[in-house]
């Protein structure tokens, strides 16, 4: 046990930075090391972690019971639902105290089960590792896969004999850890990223037997705000690069059965249009925003693509549904839909364009397009969830609506949905919006008096929706009485389209106030008591978590910041620092002076002021490729030089993970497990 110590404190290096006429003086910028290899800054943050240890060590053992409580519901011999693809079974098997998967195949028709990947023998001694994925060539007898040991997202790509199990002397550095094959089972593409960036804005091909040198660069992408992806059309045929920027989206092709050809857009590129495609016969399917805010879904023949006048409309723009994914078979369209933030799959005949929705048992819940590879499949595969049902696997004929259970998550111990419940209600924000907000509880321990302790989550950034889906994790808060709710922000896309523009560049400010509305709300319908409120974000909802420290602090007992985004205006300037420029759009080019402006206006770590806090919770990885060790870094330091109160400010840094934590499959429940006895601590809950 380490006896308890002072907290560190940090030097100050102040360091000037102008424009647009206006000063910011940083005294901690020193801390940023790219390399992650000066002495001093490694110290610093060992000694934030050891200072964190002797905060805690006096839930050590709270933390342990915790952590073997949510393991203990994780059933250790399972696997994934077998997937068929090109005649081939696949599935994902874990075993025993395995962190990891053994991937296999087998044959359709038979049932000898051969071992593709075994991730736990390839993870070796690694206190990192990830397996980006693997593709299959189109013979079924080689798989490119990639493999990141740092947490960067940087992947090494190799080639492996699926009959010999050998690996074959392709090797190739610094990639997205995507491959796509070409039909020729010789060729496949892949994207290059940038090693100072991590931009991956080149795509290659590259011929099996040749060295990486020798690669052939096929796109390369000229805006440095876009992403860059690969897929293949289910159907085989064709090869995607995938282009997406906030505002844009699209593609270009390639004949699969052409890998020495020339990838073509799909359409040219216009301001503020963005669309996904799927391919059956000479048919493309386009979901698409084209004069239609929360899109819709057209056709048009693969002829003539780049004629907008020739694109038909499946199904049309409706103001109050928001179109958010599809997947198209041989005789039916299947649709992933929100009206007014409730989930919806529509399924429409081709043939006769009859429609219907699918039928589920929960009022709130989550449903998503599971893998469904085979295009000429008369079923359909989702996975779906709600806050009080574990996660399931359905599979619905098509045709009828029939549907099958293929497998539920067992969730081991003593665990019923029926001691929950969950509620979808909405909260008036302060300028008269209703923002919907997710509440799960166990019903036994519900104090309707309003004396429950709550627990608050967001993100609201980049239109992502956080789901009323079921976390197993989250029963240690439930079974001990906390109240936890989601508050689906402006800035997310629950309500649709609009809900996501009315939380970004000038109207980010939404998102926070959205949350603390949604405190107070929940605080006068008694969801919980004011005094005993945890909040909680992480990476954009870590900024989430600044801004509303800086303007409401008074509201929270305690919060968990995790990988936050909190430095928003020395990250957004500095172009060196990974995926700044792909952000412009979702924030603002503070090279603009107004989008400065607006931004300085909530930049948590400018705003951190001499005031009273609540007690913090701060988490990061030294390789976090998505945001950098140094932003919670300094804004640790800068907030214990100012703050007024005695209060816990505690931050801890993974040493050997980055931006989604540790990997493996129980490894990760740690940080939970401390976040918990955090909380718990602060609400004199001893076990």
């Amino acid at each position: 046990m380490i006896k308890s110590i002072l907290p560190p404190v940090a030097i100050k290096r102040p360091f000037e930075m102008e424009i647009h006429r206006h000063k910011r003086v940083d005294d901690y910028y020193w801390m940023r090391d790219d390399d992650r290899e000066d002495p001093e800054i490694l110290a610093h943050l060992e000694a934030e972690n050891n200072y964190l240890k002797s905060m805690m060590s006096h839930t050590e053992d709270f933390q342990d019971k915790l952590y073997a409580e949510i393991v203990g519901r994780i059933k250790k011999d399972d696997s994934t639902v077998p997937v068929l693809k090109n005649n081939y079974w696949y599935q994902a098997k874990y075993d025993g105290e395995n962190e990891y998967p053994v991937h296999q195949r087998w044959k359709d028709g038979t049932d000898t089960r051969d071992v593709l990947f075994d991730v736990n023998k390839m993870a070796g001694e690694h206190s990192y590792f990830n397996l980006s994925g693997y593709a299959v060539s189109p013979d079924n007898k080689l798989a490119a896969f990639g493999t990141d040991t740092l947490s960067r997202r940087m992947y090494v790509m190799e080639v492996k004999n699926l009959k010999t199990g050998d690996l074959l002397m392709d090797k190739l550095e610094s990639t997205s850890g995507e491959a796509v094959w070409a039909n020729d089972n010789e060729h496949f593409f892949y994207i290059k990223k940038d090693e100072q960036t991590l931009l991956g804005q080149e795509v290659f091909r590259h011929k099996l037997g040749t060295d990486q040198s020798e690669d052939k660069l096929v796109y390369k992408e000229k805006d440095d705000s876009f992403y860059m992806g690969l897929s293949k059309s289910r159907d085989g045929s064709v090869i995607y690069i995938h282009h997406n920027s906030t505002t844009m989206a699209g593609v270009s092709i390639l004949d699969a059965d052409e890998p020495l050809g020339d990838f073509k857009p799909f359409l040219a590129r216009e301001a503020d249009h963005e669309y996904q495609v799927e391919k059956i016969g000479d048919q493309y399917y386009i979901l698409t925003n084209l004069q239609a805010t929360n899109f819709r879904i057209m056709k048009v023949h693969q002829d003539n693509t780049a004629d907008k006048t020739k694109w038909q409309d499946v199904i049309s723009h409706e103001a109050d549904i928001f179109i958010e994914d599809f997947t198209v078979f041989e005789n039916y369209l299947v649709v992933s839909e929100k009206q007014n933030g409730e989930n919806r799959i529509r399924v429409v005949s081709l043939k006769s364009d009859q429609r219907y929705n699918l039928e589920f048992d929960d009022s709130v819940f989550s449903v998503y397009l599971s893998n469904n590879p085979e295009v000429s499949s008369r079923s359909v595969r989702l996975n779906y969830s709600s806050m009080t049902t574990p996660n399931t696997v359905y599979e619905f004929d098509l045709a009828s609506g029939e549907r099958k259970l293929l497998k539920q998550d067992i969730i081991l111990g003593d665990f019923s949905p029926e001691y929950y419940k969950s509620e979808r209600i909405f909260i008036e924000a302060r300028d008269g919006k209703k923002v919907p907000v997710s509440i799960v509880y166990r019903k036994d321990m519900y104090k309707e008096d309003g004396s429950s302790p709550l627990f608050q989550y967001a993100y609201g950034s980049y239109g992502i929706t956080i789901e009323p889906n079921f976390n197993a994790s989250r029963l240690s808060l439930l079974d001990r009485g906390v109240v936890y709710a989601i508050a689906h922000v402006r800035g997310g896309q629950m309500l649709g389209r609009p809900w996501y523009e009315d939380g970004k560049l000038f109207n980010k400010r939404n998102s926070f106030t959205d949350f603390i509305d949604v405190t107070k709300g929940l605080v006068s319908g008694n969801y919980g008591h004011k005094d005993k409120i945890y909040a909680m974000g992480g990476s954009a909802g870590g900024l989430l978590m600044g801004g509303v420290l800086n303007m409401a602090p008074e509201l929270y007992l305690g919060v968990g910041a995790h990988v936050p985004f909190v430095d928003v205006m020395t990250t957004m300037l500095d172009t060196s620092i990974p995926l700044t420029t792909n952000e412009y759009d979702q924030w603002g080019n503070p090279n603009v002076k107004e989008y400065y402006d607006y931004m300085l206006s909530y930049s948590p770590y400018d705003h951190v002021e001499k005031k009273d806090y609540p007690h913090i919770l701060v988490t990061t990885g030294l390789h976090d490729s998505q945001v950098q060790y140094f932003e919670p870094m300094k804004w640790v330091a800068k907030l214990r030089d100012y703050k007024t109160d005695d209060n816990k400010l505690v931050f801890e840094t993974d040493m050997e993970a980055g931006h989604g934590g540790a990997s493996g499959r129980f490894k990760r429940f740690k940080q939970i497990a401390l976040e918990y006895a955090f909380l718990f601590d602060l609400l004199g809950i001893k076990e």
